[in-house]
């Protein structure tokens, strides 16, 4: 049993040299002139090789769906661990089994005998079991921290990407690269919790064009991390004031415990004074 995986690119190079000699006459200028061009030529062949059987069992492993996770969930989850440099034909992506938990889209997988990558595979094979973006059932929580909020947004890229004319070479099929539409942008930020919603909500970008899920996860990192120094600002000076009031409230305790002792002394002459 075996897989082919991404060709293998073994590169060849030779240089060739090539010179040009211009001669003019001494009253022109320059009595020789002399250019010297390089260029590199490059001859590359193209291998595959097979996968042991170990390996076949480390890739299930790595690319199977997990009990509960959604399915965008794991799509996204397939790209990041590689989906894409893994080209594999239609009688040799059958042999991975069933990646996704579900028999029609596990069928359709090895679907096509000519080479594709596996992450191709994987967006034909939802496309073909879920033919509108409207079937795919997907209402996460709200999501609590910023990388939460830009794994939602970056799985949003991937409902994008499963629609895309494959055929087409132009298509982005990378989740990152596609563009954070405004009706994306607007499901962050309603799939945020209260404190995180209102300030995302007036964060917009200049440009006609969105930015892409890349730039866009860049900057929400910045964003937190501007309100995360902001927060430690806040906490520093609050820390220094404290610091100020525990002073001054030590210099105040002398006057106070003097004030108290001649109070103490009146009241005992008061009494003596009396009982005379």
């Amino acid at each position: 049993m075996s897989v082919s995986v991404a060709p293998i690119h073994k590169k060849k190079s030779w240089k060739r040299k090539s010179a040009r000699l211009e001669r003019e006459d001494e009253g022109a200028g320059p009595s020789q002139g002399e250019e010297e061009e390089e260029e590199e030529l490059v001859n590359e062949t193209e291998t595959t090789r097979s996968l042991s059987l170990s390996e076949l069992r480390d890739m299930r492993k790595d690319f199977s769906r997990h009990p509960g996770e959604h399915i965008v969930t794991w799509l996204l989850r397939c790209w990041d661990s590689g989906a894409s440099s893994l080209e594999l034909e239609g009688k040799e992506a059958k042999q991975l089994g069933s990646l996704s938990r579900g028999g029609g889209i596990d069928k359709a997988i090895g679907k096509g005998e000519p080479a594709r990558s596996l992450w191709r595979r994987l967006l034909s094979a939802m496309k073909e079991r879920y033919p509108f973006k409207e079937d795919v059932v997907y209402r996460p929580g709200k999501w609590t921290t910023m990388e939460k909020g830009i794994q939602y947004l970056r799985e949003l890229a991937v409902l994008e990407v499963i629609y895309v004319d494959l055929n087409d070479v132009r298509s982005a099929i990378d989740p990152d690269e596609v563009q954070c539409t405004r009706p994306m942008w607007r499901k962050l930020v309603q799939n945020a919790l209260l404190s995180c919603a209102n300030s995302l909500a007036i964060l917009t970008w200049k440009d006609r064009d969105g930015p892409t899920v890349n730039e866009a996860a860049s900057n929400l990192r910045e964003y937190e991390e501007s309100i995360s120094s902001s927060f430690v600002s806040a906490v520093r000076e609050l820390s220094q004031e404290f610091k100020r009031f525990k002073e001054d409230l030590s210099y105040s305790l002398p006057i106070r415990t003097s004030v108290s002792a001649i109070r103490s002394q009146r009241s005992s002459a008061q009494e003596r004074g009396y009982r005379g």
